[in-house]
């Protein structure tokens, strides 16, 4: 009989090296997992309203006061008129002198206040700018909950600036 001489810290390593390897998730289930949560994301993500922050609603005034200073710009550079289309209707600021376009979400409260004519013609729903700089004028307000801005054209200069308004109650 051979004598072998048993730790029992030997033993109690041993133990405690298998019971680690038992210990945690596999790769089989962590997939699971992330499938189910997926699954959920797919279905509930649709039902959050997206509705437009003060930093977006900031966003859609800039891009307009960029598409009509650029309609401004291509006017003087052409040497003719432009006439950028603002259709409160349909919610869609187009320019006149490229394709570009903005389109304001529905929760944006969308006004503008043009011109009923411009040059002794009707101005039919535009912001017209001339080859001197000059403008026909206009307000376009964007305005959503708490906060709210206009974009102003002026009529004599054509100068485009943007004045955030506070819609808040006191």
């Amino acid at each position: 009989m051979v004598w072998r001489p048993t730790s029992p810290s030997k033993t109690w390593l041993f133990r405690k090296m298998s019971d680690g390897a038992q210990r945690g998730f596999t790769l089989l289930e962590m997939v699971c997992v992330l499938a189910i949560i997926a699954m959920m994301a797919a279905v509930l993500l649709p039902f959050i309203p997206r509705n437009t922050s003060r930093s977006r609603l900031q966003a859609y005034a800039l891009q307009t006061a960029t598409l009509l200073k650029a309609d401004r710009n291509a006017a003087i550079r052409r040497g003719a008129d432009v006439a950028t289309l603002v259709d409160a209707g349909t919610r869609l600021i187009r320019s006149g002198a490229t394709t570009d376009m903005v389109r304001i979400p529905d929760d944006v409260r969308f006004d503008a206040l043009l011109p009923q004519t411009c040059n002794r013609r009707p101005s039919l729903s535009t912001i017209s700018f001339f080859a001197s700089g000059m403008s026909c004028g206009g307000t376009i307000a964007l305005t959503r909950l708490d906060a709210g801005y206009e974009i102003r054209v002026n009529w004599l200069t054509g100068r485009i600036e943007i004045v955030s308004r506070s819609t808040a109650i006191n």
